[in-house]
């Protein structure tokens, strides 16, 4: 038998299965959808996942849950989704999620920050709370027209409150995600709210705690298998990971609480 021939040869079947390889790495990409409040988590967890699964995760971290499922209804094709609890149970009703898959993962409250180094206003009680807002100079969320679920929530707090009127001319809505927490660093914005997880993660600013008790307003986070998904067993297994013991010491390192 000719060398050269067996030499070629053994090459060609050495392409052909890198090859199977490469098109098998690329079978196996989920895709994830979700809100910014999970990004601090995701980025610790999703390469531990993919180390030790094989899988390869796309996600798109950067909307509102509220955006993410209004996106999922619409027919966008994605693996798995991680919005709040009700939007889970209101995507399988819609046949949009797998009856079923719903898979609770963790909470997270509204917290109050300001820019680093600045004195800490006073919000251990709601009577603080309210003396503290009326004093402000100024506050700022997200704005609630996009569905960001902190600016929604303070709207309605601040008329509960009784101070709606006097808290109008000092609020300013954040068209841009990151300009939420730049805003406050640059000491534009004396105070601003959002998701505690995302607080902890942002540069510039201290998070002064959460809202009391009283008003807080938690939102439980929790993934389903998209029924547009090809990767149903990857979907399976990137929540079975994020539900692990390791991982449930990462969730709370991050600001959130176990359901």
């Amino acid at each position: 038998m000719n060398k050269t021939w067996v030499v070629s040869s053994i090459s060609f079947a050495i392409c052909f299965l890198f090859l199977c390889t490469a098109t098998n790495v690329v079978a196996t990409e989920i895709r994830l959808l979700s809100g910014s409040a999970i990004i601090p988590v995701m980025v610790e967890l999703i390469p531990e996942f993919e180390q030790s699964s094989g899988y390869k995760v796309t996600s798109d971290l950067n909307g509102t849950i509220g955006g993410m499922t209004d996106r999922v209804l619409k027919g966008e094709a994605a693996d798995v989704a991680i919005v709040s609890g009700a939007q889970i149970d209101k995507l399988q009703k819609a046949d949009k999620v797998v009856a079923g898959s719903r898979v609770d993962l963790a909470r997270v409250g509204v917290g109050v920050f300001a820019r680093k180094g600045a004195a800490k206003p006073d919000i251990t009680s709601v009577e603080a709370f309210k003396r503290t807002m009326l004093a402000a100079k100024s506050i700022g969320w997200n704005d609630p027209a996009a569905g960001a679920p902190v600016g929604i929530y303070m709207v309605g707090l601040v008329e509960r409150l009784g101070i709606a009127n006097e808290m109008k001319p000092k609020i300013t809505t954040f068209k841009q995600r990151s300009e939420r927490f730049e805003a406050v660093a640059r000491g534009d914005v004396e105070i601003g709210f959002n998701q505690i997880s995302e607080i902890l993660a942002a540069p510039g600013v201290d998070l002064v705690g959460s809202l009391p008790a009283e008003i807080q307003s938690d939102t439980l986070f929790a993934a389903g298998i998209v029924m547009s998904g090809t990767e149903k067993e990857g979907g399976k297994a990137l929540i079975r990971f994020l539900t692990s013991p390791a991982a449930r010491g990462v969730w709370t390192a991050k600001g959130f609480e176990m359901p």
